[in-house]
C-alpha cells in the first residue's frame, strides 16, 4: 500500500477535497472524527477529569454579544496585527500542540506551511513529533518555539540554545503543566505513545485504514527533538516515559527568570489566568502572556479563558501583548477575543481538526475559515478592521447579564444551540 503512488495520491487528493467542503471548523472535526481512530480522537478532543473546562472555554464566547453599528464604511476591513513586533496578516496563531504526526503524517509541519501561507505564525512544541531543525528548514519565514520547563537544565538548555540558533524568534514557555492533568479518556482508552493495539483497540484501528496506512508508511510519532539527548531512554515509549518524568513541581519564578536569561530575546509565558500572575511575568521580563487553562487538559473546573482574559488586560501595562488560548471555533469568537484586550489568538484543536481532515490543506483551510468569518463580522458589526475593536463592540448576552454579575445568583445560561458543544461520555 505505501508503496502505490498512485493510490497514495487519491487518497491525499480525497482528503484535501473533503476538507475543502468544509463550511466551518465544526465540519472539520466531523471529519476529524470520521478519519481517527477513536483513541486518537479523544487524545485531540479530550480534556481532564469531567471536561467542565474545556465546555466552558468555548461556551463563554456565547455569553458575550455583539455591539454592531450602522452606517459605518466597511469597505475595507484590515486583519493585520502587530505581536512582539511582527506583522501578522490575520489575528490567529496556530498554537504548539505535540506529537502530532499521531494525528497526520505531516504533523507539525503542517502548521508551519500553513503559517506562513496565511502570513501569520505556528509555535512549535518542544513535544512536537517534527524536530525544530526539520520544522525550522521546511518553511522561510521565522516561527515560534514553545518550551516546556522540563526539570534537567542540561536538556532546557540544549533545546533553547538548539531553537535560538537555528532562528525561531520567540519563546513560549508554558508553565501550567506542573504534572500531567487527569485525561480520563485517554486513560479509559489505553493511548500510548505511539498506540499500542490489542484486541479491544485494534478493530478500532483496522476500521480507519486511512489513517493507519499514513501511520505505518510514514515516521513514527516520537518525541523528535529529544530523539538522541536521552541515550537512556529506549524507543519512543522510553522516551515519553522519560520526558514525563522530567517535569518539575518545584519550578519557581527564579527558574523562569534562567530560561529568559538563556533565552536572550522575547518570551511569552503560556498558562496565566489571575491578574497577579500577568503582573509577575511581566516583572520578571516577559514581553507577552498567553492567557491559557491549556485548553482544559490540565486542571478541571478552572474558568474559561474569555472570562478572565479582561482582569489580565487590565493588570498589565498597555505596550504587554496579551494572547488569548482556548475555545476559539468562531472567527466572530476571535473578534470578541480581540475586542475584550487580547493582541491575537491562538488556536490548538482547530489546526488538529484541519490536520486529520486534510492534511497540510485542512489546515490552510482551518485558516480560511477563520478568515473569512472574522471578515464578515467586521462588516457586519461595522468595524473597519480588527484595529476598530475595542470593549464598546461587545457587551453581556442580555440573558446572561445576571449571571455574569453575580455567577453565583442562578444557573449559568444554557450554550448557544449553533454551537456544537462536545458530548460527555
Amino acid at each position: 500500500m505505501a508503496g502505490d503512488g498512485r493510490a497514495g495520491g487519491r487518497r491525499r487528493g480525497g482528503r484535501a477535497r473533503r476538507a475543502a467542503a468544509a463550511i466551518t471548523v465544526a465540519d472539520l472535526r466531523t471529519a476529524a472524527r470520521k478519519r481517527l481512530p477513536r483513541m486518537v480522537f479523544d487524545f485531540v478532543d479530550g480534556g481532564a477529569e469531567d471536561e467542565l473546562t474545556v465546555t466552558e472555554n468555548e461556551a463563554a464566547f456565547d455569553r458575550v454579544a455583539l455591539r454592531p453599528r450602522v452606517l459605518v464604511d466597511v469597505a475595507q476591513r484590515p486583519q493585520a496585527v502587530t505581536v512582539l513586533g511582527r506583522r501578522l496578516e490575520m489575528p490567529v496563531i496556530l498554537g504548539p500542540t505535540g506529537l502530532m504526526r499521531m494525528v497526520g503524517h505531516e504533523g507539525e509541519l503542517a502548521s508551519a506551511a500553513a503559517a506562513q501561507a496565511f502570513g501569520t505564525v505556528s509555535v512549535t512544541s518542544s513535544g512536537s513529533s517534527v524536530s525544530i531543525e526539520d520544522v525550522a528548514a521546511s518553511v522561510d519565514s521565522p516561527q515560534w518555539f514553545q518550551l516546556y520547563p522540563w526539570g534537567d537544565r542540561g536538556t532546557v538548555g540544549n533545546i533553547i540554545a538548539r531553537a535560538r540558533d537555528l532562528g525561531f524568534e520567540v519563546m513560549v514557555v508554558t508553565v501550567d503543566v506542573p504534572v500531567v492533568g487527569a485525561r480520563e479518556k485517554d486513560l479509559r482508552n489505553g493511548l500510548t505513545v505511539p498506540p499500542q493495539v490489542n484486541p479491544r483497540t485494534g478493530w478500532d484501528l483496522v476500521r480507519h485504514p486511512g489513517w493507519l496506512a499514513g501511520l505505518l508508511s510514514h515516521p513514527r510519532p516520537t518525541f523528535a527533538n529529544f530523539t538522541g539527548l536521552m541515550t537512556e531512554a529506549k524507543g519512543t515509549t522510553g522516551l515519553a516515559v522519560h520526558t514525563n518524568g522530567l517535569l518539575n513541581p518545584a519550578h519557581t519564578w527564579r527558574d523562569l527568570e534562567w530560561m529568559i536569561e538563556a533565552w536572550g530575546g522575547p518570551v511569552v509565558l503560556k498558562g496565566v489566568m489571575t491578574g497577579e500572575d500577568a503582573k509577575r511575568a511581566v516583572d520578571v521580563g516577559c514581553r507577552a502572556v498567553a492567557v491559557s487553562n491549556h485548553g482544559g487538559r490540565q486542571a478541571d473546573s478552572v474558568p474559561a479563558a474569555l472570562d478572565v482574559l479582561p482582569e489580565i488586560v487590565d493588570a498589565v501595562p498597555a505596550d504587554i501583548d496579551v494572547l488569548l488560548d482556548g475555545g476559539i471555533r468562531r472567527g466572530g469568537d476571535v473578534v470578541k477575543a480581540i475586542a475584550l484586550g487580547a493582541r491575537a489568538c491562538l488556536v490548538g484543536r482547530p489546526w488538529v481538526y484541519g490536520l486529520a481532515a486534510g492534511g497540510t490543506a485542512g489546515v490552510e483551510r482551518m485558516l480560511a475559515i477563520l478568515h473569512d468569518e472574522i471578515d464578515r463580522t467586521l462588516a457586519l458589526i461595522g468595524r473597519p478592521g480588527v484595529g476598530a475593536l475595542d470593549r464598546s463592540a461587545v457587551s453581556p448576552w442580555p440573558r446572561a447579564a445576571a449571571a455574569v454579575r453575580d455567577p453565583f445568583a442562578g444557573d449559568v445560561p444554557a450554550p448557544s444551540p449553533n454551537r456544537e458543544h462536545r458530548e460527555r461520555r
